[in-house]
């Protein structure tokens, strides 16, 4: 082949490339528009079949005039599919309404909660992934030893135990006991803009240790089994072999192939236990009294907050849409075989 067709032939390639993954981005979503449009509509059934919000703003001695203007200021008096439209309108601009507990914006209350809960969550899955991996890497490398079988034991544990009880033995030992970090709260927090951290000053991570470890506990154990099954099943292929054979230190071998070929599928566990994270730190921000999203919704629960239960859900199933979206992306552009497949093979 000449020096032009071979150029030739690369730029197709090229291009070929960026059509699949344009036609990749807008599959995935379209299926994540109808993915929110139908949990929108699941939130919005909150509001017709559990309890009437109008009573739970004006009390039960409201007057018949006052529900009636009331109804007519929230739209409860049009139909069901304008309801409905409207309802879908506002979530588009992130307005649930009033909260019926609080009296205020849920989009307030959610932005002020929202930096704690993804404060602790990136913090849970950083410890994860940092130790999970290494974790499981060694218990392929080294299973036997005695370290790899105390590193199993702990996994078994972490998988085994709930998390309010890993939060409640957690907070017995190193708060109640050694009295080495507080219980509850979120300690002292630096206002940037609209995000409040709690990463910026000293008590705000002496406060963010024991709930990030109860929150990571299960996400680490299921990585560090997870790459250490991976890590046994990419060791046994042939190319590793071949590599052997070829004379390439196990360094090499270890860290350059098969770890890297391990990594493809955690990818996408990974993206899906950071979406898991963020939707079920309730227990542990419950737990840990952590002033997020989850200890938010809990409340919600136990007044019938429906605004703020609506909104809740309809963020954590768009964080998870994302979430996985980028993780699709991502597993795209390393697996060749998602390529190949979409091109029917040319």
């Amino acid at each position: 082949m000449s020096c032009a067709g071979a150029q030739f032939a690369a730029l197709v390639s090229v291009q070929l490339f960026y059509l699949l993954m344009l036609s990749f981005i807008l599959q995935r979503v379209f299926q994540a528009v109808i993915v929110m449009i139908s949990v929108a509509f699941i939130s919005f059934l909150l509001f017709q079949f559990v309890g009437d919000p109008v009573v739970f703003l004006l009390g039960q001695d409201a007057t018949p005039e006052q529900i009636r203007e009331l109804r007519a200021d929230l739209g409860l008096d049009k139909s069901f599919v304008v309801q409905f439209w409207n309802f879908l309108a506002n979530a588009v601009r992130g307005e649930f309404g009033l909260s019926l507990r609080q009296g205020a914006k849920v989009s307030r209350l959610i932005a002020e909660r929202l930096p704690a809960t993804l404060e602790l969550a990136g913090i849970a899955a950083l410890l994860a992934l940092v130790l999970g991996i290494p974790m499981g890497v060694y218990a392929a490398l080294r299973r036997g030893t005695f370290l790899s079988q105390v590193f199993m034991t702990v996994s078994l544990l972490g998988v085994s135990l709930p998390t309010f009880l890993v939060g409640i033995l957690l907070i017995l030992l190193f708060a109640v006991g050694l009295g080495w970090f507080p219980s509850f709260g979120r300690g002292d927090v630096v206002q940037v803009g609209w995000w409040s951290s709690g990463l910026l000053t000293p008590k705000g991570w002496h406060h963010i240790v024991l709930p990030a470890i109860t929150l990571a506990v299960f996400q680490l154990t299921l990585i560090m089994r997870l790459v250490r099954a991976e890590m046994l099943e990419v060791l046994r292929t042939d190319y590793v072999k071949f590599a052997r054979a070829r004379g390439l230190s196990n360094r090499s071998i270890h860290f350059g192939h098969a770890l890297k070929n391990t990594l493809v599928p955690v990818i996408t566990i990974t993206g899906l236990q950071l979406g898991s994270l963020i939707a079920f730190a309730i227990i542990t921000e419950t737990v840990f009294q952590w002033p997020g999203m989850g200890l938010l919704f809990i409340q919600a629960v136990t007044f019938a907050d429906i605004p703020v239960m609506a909104a809740y859900l309809c963020l954590t199933a768009l964080i998870f849409v994302v979430i996985n979206l980028v993780v699709d992306l991502l597993y795209f552009a390393v697996d060749p075989r998602l390529r190949v497949g979409k091109s029917g093979g040319h």
